[in-house]
């Protein structure tokens, strides 16, 4: 009894084992992540130039005759090449994310990875959002205007459907899995500063 008052839990407490985390796979989710975000940037920079492409062979082919359909044309490939020029400034911030062997530096790279993800998904998104969907709309103008009433309104229908569709489902989807994968990956540099540092 007398020497069970004795033992010095501090003691016990430093000797126990303690389950350090696995630096090796820390990094290869890292590298993960960026050859995902990589991917990601080089497969919407290519989608959205080829689009920005078809539409001026549209453009010259079909000749349209309408300036509405000429702004249209204008303001759907301007929201196309400034989303790409904003999240192509992304493109050094992957590269470099995992060149570094400061546990803190990945850690305030993976920040400033989310901060500027965050302005992306929001007012870039949005700018892009609107200004494609009112040059969308500018360019099925001169095409709905030889329709009749029920052929223009099912085709503005099906086409503001989609970009709603796209807006109020797909994305916020998308913004959740890009958000969760950050905030994991910082989580887990967080953690294991802390560890460092105790």
């Amino acid at each position: 009894m007398n020497n069970d008052s004795h033992i010095d839990f501090k003691d016990l407490w430093k000797k126990q084992s303690v389950s350090q985390p696995d630096m090796n796979d820390l990094l290869a989710r890292l590298s993960k992540f960026k050859k995902t975000a990589l991917r990601c940037l080089w497969l919407t920079n290519i989608t959205l130039l080829a689009t920005s492409a078809l539409i001026i062979f549209i453009w010259i082919y079909f000749q349209p005759q309408f300036i509405s359909t000429k702004i249209g044309i204008v303001l759907t490939i301007l929201a196309m090449l400034v989303y790409v020029f904003v999240y192509n400034k992304l493109l050094s911030d992957y590269k470099d994310v995992d060149s570094t062997h400061n546990n803190q530096e990945y850690l305030q790279k993976l920040i400033l990875i989310k901060k500027k993800q965050q302005f992306l998904q929001t007012k870039m998104m949005s700018f892009y959002f609107i200004v494609l969907t009112l040059g969308i709309c500018l360019y099925l103008y001169e095409y709905a205007s030889r329709l009749s009433l029920a052929g223009a309104s099912l085709m503005y229908g099906i086409t503001l459907f989609w970009m709603l569709f796209n807006w109020f489902y797909l994305r916020p989807k998308q913004v959740k899995k890009q958000q969760d994968k950050i905030d994991s990956l910082i989580g887990k540099f967080e953690e294991v500063s802390s560890q460092l540092n105790e």
